[in-house]
């Protein structure tokens, strides 16, 4: 996007928008849903936090990821299995 290199095909009919506002400044990100959109995926800033870690409390580099969803389409369940595989994911970057 950044190149001005996208297809016309590329930015219509979205279904799951991505936001980043962590750049900005922002911890937390709350999501509009705007047809055709289902849903809105919105990542914080990645900031040290204490965390426990194997029984062990330490700082962690750690991001807030936000769902919000239209809920005539799926529904919270849906959405927390959702966000707790991303969650797995981003944990385990090597095997993208």
């Amino acid at each position: 996007a950044r190149a001005f290199t996208l297809r016309s095909s590329e930015l219509s009919d979205s279904t799951i928008t991505v936001t980043n506002l962590g750049d900005g400044g922002a911890d937390l990100v709350h999501g509009v849903i705007y047809p055709p959109q289902v849903a809105i995926i919105g990542f914080g800033g990645v900031r040290e936090r204490p965390w426990v870690a194997d029984s062990t409390l330490r700082t962690l580099p750690v991001v807030t990821a936000t769902l919000a969803a239209d809920h005539r389409v799926t529904d919270g369940h849906v959405g927390a299995l959702f966000l707790a595989d991303l969650s797995r994911t981003l944990q385990a970057p090597d095997k993208l």
